[in-house]
């Protein structure tokens, strides 16, 4: 499940950067105004900014759900793995007490 939620959040990454490289800037119409070069795209310009705007939201929603799954996992693996140790601590700490008691006894008073 963790490998799967991995391999899902990676992809999400790597989409965000990829479409957020691809879009262009709010000041790149500007630019065109004065002679910077031609603002047109291959969708036009309405149609590239809501495709990608909502592509662009669709992933980083995605990778914030990857994300919030990853640490709840990374969580309870640690909690799992702590509580173990704990259960052995106190063990061993009541093995320390009882050796510690028996001590004590055998000194006179």
């Amino acid at each position: 499940m963790e490998n799967l939620v991995l391999i899902v959040h990676i992809i999400a990454s790597l989409s965000v950067i990829g479409l957020v490289l691809v879009q262009h800037g709010k000041g790149a119409d500007a630019g065109a105004a004065f002679g910077g070069g031609s603002s047109g795209s291959v969708f036009g310009v309405q149609g590239s900014s809501n495709f990608l705007t909502r592509a662009t939201s669709i992933c980083v929603t995605v990778f914030f759900c990857t994300s919030i799954s990853l640490a709840f996992i990374a969580t309870s693996k640690h909690q799992n793995s702590s509580s173990v140790e704990n259960a052995g601590l106190v063990e061993k700490d009541s093995q320390v007490k009882t050796d510690k008691d028996s001590v004590s006894q055998d000194i006179p008073n």
